[in-house]
């Protein structure tokens, strides 16, 4: 379990030593420093298709790519994109791709392919409001897509949840890496506030070896090894099992030792409320607000979506009276909270959907509700 209580830029290498950033600071757009993080992590393959709010990644792939001898290829269709991702990865290259909500829901049935293969890749998604086409505004309504139902069968990606640019760019490089060492998809899951708006941003230098070794790619024997073979299809059961079995008892490490959550004024709060991404920075302000009227309030942000940071949160139902969930949606994530809490204490929701971005006041009403005004 990593705990992140003061975001500081930088991260962990797959053998966990810091990594120092060196570069200045840059003012850029979100969608722009995902892909230029990508660039940095060693990603020279990029498949897409176009969709509003996050063109900019494949736009600026684009200009990139042809400049750092990469492959840039826009798709006739996200269902194309996915598969091409899926031959790179099979490869042993970083490949990448990128979409938001409706896209991402054509691209599925690749990523469970993906899965099946057990092959790395980055995938991005700047969630839009939805169903359907809905609107091209700011959402968080793809996180049971993003953690339940990526794809058909019985599988997880990783999924990372950045709440600010610098962290966006952060999370780029421990998805590739933790992609890698598990054999698995991972995915940035933003907004279209994060990819929108900018913030200035600075890119670790990388250590020149940072990349595994891919023994099982396939990239040609030259009849020194056996012959590779990539393949999601298993027509014995038994075997199909198997394979399953394989996965899900590399997916109990992963719970293990890579949730990674922020806590913000949790120890003696009252009421901890629970949120991810753009929709934190509006709670950590509401928390800032209800603190100087003396109302104990707290935050924990999962910044691991899968695997859900539950240890956390059981730890903060000990000593906390309530929590509350506060989503871009309907109401997703609560049932991973309330599924951690586990009936000690009870679960509230508040949440706004559509495109509309709840604001520091209603979350602040929210929680005088709960407290009863209490301070």
């Amino acid at each position: 379990m990593r705990h992140v209580r003061d975001h500081v830029p930088g991260l962990c290498n797959s053998s966990g030593k810091v990594v120092n950033i060196l570069a200045e600071r840059v003012l850029m757009k979100g969608n722009e420093a995902l892909a230029e993080a990508a660039i940095k992590s060693g990603c020279r393959h990029f498949f897409g298709y176009p969709i509003t709010p996050q063109t900019e990644v494949a736009a600026y792939m684009a200009k990139r790519m042809p400049k750092i001898g990469g492959t840039y290829l826009q798709a006739e269709s996200e269902i194309a994109a996915i598969n091409m991702v899926l031959g790179a990865a099979s490869a042993g290259v970083r490949a990448m791709t990128s979409s938001s909500s409706p896209g991402i829901s054509l691209k599925t049935e690749g990523i469970s392919y993906i899965a099946g293969s057990d092959l790395p890749c980055l995938i991005i998604n700047v969630q839009r409001g939805g169903p359907g086409l809905g609107g091209i505004q700011p959402s968080q309504a793809d996180y049971w897509q993003a953690t339940r139902a990526t794809g058909h069968g019985d599988f997880h990606i990783l999924v990372f949840a950045p709440s600010t640019i610098q962290e966006m760019v952060d999370l780029v490089y421990t998805a590739y890496d933790k992609a890698d060492e598990y054999r698995m998809p991972a995915m940035i899951l933003a907004d279209g506030m994060l990819g929108q708006m900018m913030e200035p941003v600075e890119f670790p230098e990388r250590e020149a070896d940072h990349l595994i070794e891919k023994p099982w790619a396939t990239t040609g024997h030259q009849n020194k090894r056996p012959h590779n073979i990539v393949n999601s299809l298993y027509l014995d059961p038994n075997e199909l099992e198997q394979k399953v079995r394989e996965r899900f008892q590399r997916y109990e490490i992963i719970k293990e030792k890579e949730p990674m959550a922020e806590e913000y004024l949790v120890e003696d709060a009252q009421i901890v409320l629970v949120s991810f991404g753009a929709t934190s920075r509006i709670v950590k302000s509401a928390v800032n607000t209800a603190r100087s009227m003396g109302i104990k309030a707290g935050m924990i942000r999962p910044i691991t979506l899968w695997p859900f940071p539950e240890k956390v949160i059981q730890k903060a139902a000990e000593t906390a009276s309530s929590f509350l969930s506060v989503e871009m949606n309907m109401g997703q994530m609560v049932d991973d909270v309330r599924l951690a809490v586990n009936g000690k204490k009870p679960v509230y929701f508040f949440g706004r959907t559509g495109g509309i971005i709840p604001s520091p006041a209603e979350v602040l009403a929210q929680i005088q509700k709960i407290m009863g005004g209490a301070k």
